[in-house]
């Protein structure tokens, strides 16, 4: 699987040879054919080409099958987590009408798209055996949520804690996703900020309904999950500071800052954050996407109207069982 940003063909349809030899040597001897997924609609990548951007060319990549499935990245993607967000603290709110709202916020829409397209670059990988690359347009957003579930799906070893951590570390940090822009504002902001959107919260959302649906199957529970949303926007740590790692470099973060993973792989925390129904899974683990097996994230959006003593209880419960077994 690789990832990178658009292609710089722009209006007068230019070539880079390099870019061919190298997508050429990826197939290698005895692969047929490789997979482009493009998380931007065909639309979208036909208009990028007059600001310089665009698309590969069927001419140009004979060997490779260009996909496109358009995921939102930007506004609307906010608006949508803001209008969620609005829906769950309306206690006025009846039933009809909640249902009308949640519906009308499109959340449950981009979970189920996002989880989608990474199922199809899981599975062209896994059942046709080719070679993946995913993109959009600067391949820091989408890009990356897609490739990061499919490795959750496909790798039994990113599920673990550890593994999951290096996932993060290398699909989304190293990666530069711009978690000092995407992040800047939470949903209960006036701000409308154009840079902001709520893409690795999508991301925490699919991993969520992953380990819904697998329970065993992830060594971290939504503890992990919620602790890594809250740091995403406000954290005493430096993990999730600036914007890519040149920034980090300047503003040496590493040095000034502490890792929000040595705090969360210390003894005394790390328990926190385990499954203790956790059974190692070495199978690939394909979620249904089906609408009626997409779930609300009430963990998530209903953490702060109702209390979540009894919730809590339980899991200490299951906690319990678990050791005396």
């Amino acid at each position: 699987m690789l990832r990178s940003s658009q292609p710089l063909t722009g209006p007068n349809r230019r070539r880079c040879r390099e870019d061919e030899e190298l997508l050429g040597t990826v197939l290698g001897q005895g692969q047929q054919r490789g997979f482009i997924i493009d998380t931007r609609s065909a639309q979208a990548a036909k208009q990028a080409r007059m600001s310089g951007g665009g698309t590969e060319p069927k001419s140009s990549y004979p060997q490779w099958r260009r996909l496109h499935r358009p995921l939102e990245r930007g506004r609307p993607l906010q608006e949508s987590f803001i209008k969620l967000v609005e829906a769950c603290n309306d206690p006025s709110i009846t039933m009809d009408r909640w249902l009308s709202r949640l519906e009308s916020s499109r959340w449950l829409s981009h979970v189920k798209a996002a989880l989608s397209t990474s199922c199809l670059a899981a599975q062209c990988m896994d059942r046709e055996e080719g070679s993946v690359l995913v993109h959009g347009a600067e391949g820091t957003d989408t890009t990356l949520l897609v490739t990061a579930l499919a490795q959750l799906i496909l790798d039994p070893s990113c599920r673990t804690l550890g593994g999951f951590q290096g996932l993060l570390e290398r699909e989304w940090i190293e990666a530069g996703h711009p978690f000092h822009l995407r992040c800047a504002r939470s949903a209960y902001s006036h701000a409308r900020l154009k840079q902001e959107a709520p893409l690795f919260l999508l991301f925490l959302d699919c991993v969520w309904q992953l380990s819904r649906q697998f329970p065993f199957s992830l060594e971290f529970g939504e503890r992990l999950l919620l602790t890594l949303f809250d740091n995403a926007y406000a954290s005493a740590y430096g993990t999730f500071l600036c914007n890519n790692e040149k920034e980090r470099c300047l503003c040496k973060v590493k040095e000034s800052t502490h890792s929000l993973w040595a705090w969360l792989n210390q003894p005394g925390e790390k328990k926190k954050y385990l499954n203790p129904l956790y059974s190692p899974n070495t199978l690939v683990i394909w979620p249904s996407v089906e609408p009626q097996s997409i779930q609300l994230w009430q963990g998530l959006f209903f953490r702060w109207i109702r209390t979540s003593q009894y919730l809590d209880e339980a899991w200490a419960e299951i906690q319990r069982l678990a050791k005396s077994t």
